[in-house]
């Protein structure tokens, strides 16, 4: 994996990099959450690791952003497990929150668990859209069904004459029930 680390703490940051190296990922390093999103523009990392305090922009501001603009799998690391930061950082769209001094396993650990949780995560959201692409869909079927029953069809004639029209013409029946409702004239 590609992996960013924003880490205000040298130290920390060439201990964090030396541990992914050892794991077998690729690091990209940042001093503070500025610097990290301005690498985002440039890299496309696979995960980030952000320090919650960091000057100019912290962890959690950074993290806001990346969910807003780069949707990736984020943890927060840092020293402090102060129920205030806690409950800020659970607003946020990360995937997990590390305690210094991390071990390897931990960290291991906390990345596996936060790719799966965004794949799911991404998976739910993609899935949703579909839901509501297809209902809106079954919504303007309906209407023009509807329209088309107006003008004297059966709710069974209706439909097969969208049906008909959408497979002559190789169109989706979304399109052919706009069409309908736009108030073009169909040879249905």
């Amino acid at each position: 994996m590609h992996i960013l680390i924003a880490d205000d703490e040298s130290i920390i940051r060439m201990g964090l990099k030396s541990m992914l190296q050892h794991m077998g990922h690729e690091v990209l390093t940042a001093v503070n959450g500025r610097e990290a999103l301005r690498l985002l523009e440039r890299h496309t990392p696979d995960l980030a690791i952000l320090d919650i305090k960091m000057p100019f922009t912290d962890g959690l501001q950074a993290a806001k952003i990346i969910g807003q603009r780069h949707p990736m799998p984020v943890l927060i690391l840092t020293a402090f497990s102060e129920s205030e930061l806690i409950d800020q950082a659970t607003d946020l769209p990360i995937h997990g929150y590390l305690i210094k001094p991390i071990q390897e396993e931990a960290l291991a650990a906390a990345i596996a668990v936060a790719r799966k949780r965004f794949a799911e995560t991404q998976a739910l959201a993609a899935r949703a859209g579909e839901l509501a692409d297809s209902l809106e869909s079954r919504k303007l079927i309906d209407r023009a069904k509807g329209r088309l029953m107006a003008e004297g069809l059966s709710e069974e004639a209706a439909y097969q004459a969208m049906q008909k029209y959408a497979r002559e013409r190789q169109q989706s029946l979304r399109a052919v029930a706009e069409a309908i409702l736009k108030n073009v004239k169909r040879d249905a």
